[in-house]
């Protein structure tokens, strides 16, 4: 980023530096990293008590038009998901994709109780270029709603819903995927149950100005505690969650990116999305390389870029996400490899530092998902 370039800041930036946190730019925000407590114990306190994370950053719109028909057919031009049928309280993962069938981003979408919207909300890094896609490819009775004034909170932790229960009854009733407008201690908030940790918990967006009262007040419970970048990138790891620019890009399709869950029954069969016939074939015949998880050997990590070989040494892919795994106690690393290397049990070689380190095709999650479904 330029340095003459000032760094946006989320309705919470005070609270973290108060709180001492290290700040780093992230997606044009100036980001907290870690808190005193360190990436390793946030990570851990996570997976057993409860996180807040500031995701403000993440860009929240609502798509808007006449009916639900409309909007739904209108995001389903741009997006391989089955929206129409989409229940009302109810949301799913999806991806906008460009015209070669490749991933522009990730996004959730959402159907609220009011017809003829659907909220979305897309990666902070990418949310300028999905709007201005969006805008352009939006027919002329749907239009886009972007809701910059509003703050995101993720709550996340087996801990996550009896917190939370204790200031909003509510919000256990939800089940995992599901939302509802609730009131948080007075406070007026939309709940999504869900989460990019593998563990239960919510999404709670809010008024800005809300914002820094419903932290303090979530941070007062003695089961939550801060949690910032570097603990949220370990944790989506383990959960086998992708990272958009790392292990999603504009070149990756969904079923090469294992996200073939994103594309609709009825979508598959007539297709009318972007990149449709690269993504159809690639469902009929397989796709030339796949996402996986990988598991190395040892301790040492294998990062981002490091070269994947097959067992006798022919370079079959490269990894893009790697690092230690805290809850799993060794290193994990996700990764793209030829489809004949795909198979769970496969033995790899991962170069790290110049040498060959010994690894295996693992299934993810690495840790058990933890959603609550009722």
């Amino acid at each position: 980023m330029p340095q003459n370039t000032e760094l946006k800041k989320t309705p919470l930036n005070g609270l973290h530096r108060s709180l001492d946190a290290r700040m780093v730019e992230f997606a044009g925000y100036d980001m907290p990293v870690q808190f005193p407590m360190g990436v390793m114990k946030e990570h851990l306190h996570t997976r057993e008590k409860a996180g807040l994370f500031d995701v403000s950053h993440m860009g929240q719109a609502s798509v808007v038009g006449p009916d639900h028909e409309t909007v739904a057919r209108a995001l389903e031009s741009v997006a391989p998901g089955e929206f129409i049928k989409l229940g009302k309280g109810r949301q799913r993962l999806s991806v906008l994709l460009n015209e070669a069938g490749g991933i522009l981003d990730d996004l959730m979408v959402a159907r609220p109780d009011e017809d003829g919207r659907l909220n979305i909300v897309v990666n902070g890094a990418c949310k300028e270029a999905d709007y201005k896609y969006l805008e352009e490819k939006l027919p002329d009775d749907v239009a886009l709603e972007r809701h910059d004034d509003r703050a995101l909170l993720a709550l996340q932790g087996p801990k996550a819903s009896d917190v939370l229960a204790k200031h909003c009854p509510a919000a256990a009733d939800l089940k995992f995927m599901s939302f509802a407008p609730l009131s948080i201690a007075g406070i007026e908030a939309v709940v999504t149950r869900g989460g990019y940790t593998g563990e239960d918990g919510f999404e709670i967006s809010v008024r800005g100005a809300d914002a820094e009262k419903l932290a303090k007040l979530l941070l007062d419970e003695p089961d939550v505690a801060p949690i910032g970048l570097g603990a949220r990138d370990s944790l989506r790891l383990e959960a086998g969650m992708c990272l958009y620019g790392h292990d999603l890009t504009p070149e990756i399709s969904p079923v090469e990116g294992n996200l073939s869950f994103t594309i609709g029954k009825r979508r598959r069969e007539e297709g009318g999305f972007p990149g449709a016939a690269r993504i159809q074939k690639e469902l009929q015949d397989g796709p030339a390389r796949l996402r996986v998880g990988i598991k190395p050997e040892g301790r040492a990590p294998a990062r981002e870029g490091a070269e994947i070989q097959s067992a006798d040494g022919k370079t079959i892919g490269v990894v893009t996400s790697g690092g230690f795994g805290p809850s799993v106690g060794a290193p994990v690393a996700m990764g793209y490899v030829e489809t004949d290397y795909a198979e769970t049990g496969t033995p790899l070689q991962l170069i790290v530092r110049g040498k060959a380190l010994p690894a295996v095709v693992a299934d993810m999650p690495f840790t058990p998902n933890r959603y609550y479904r009722g």
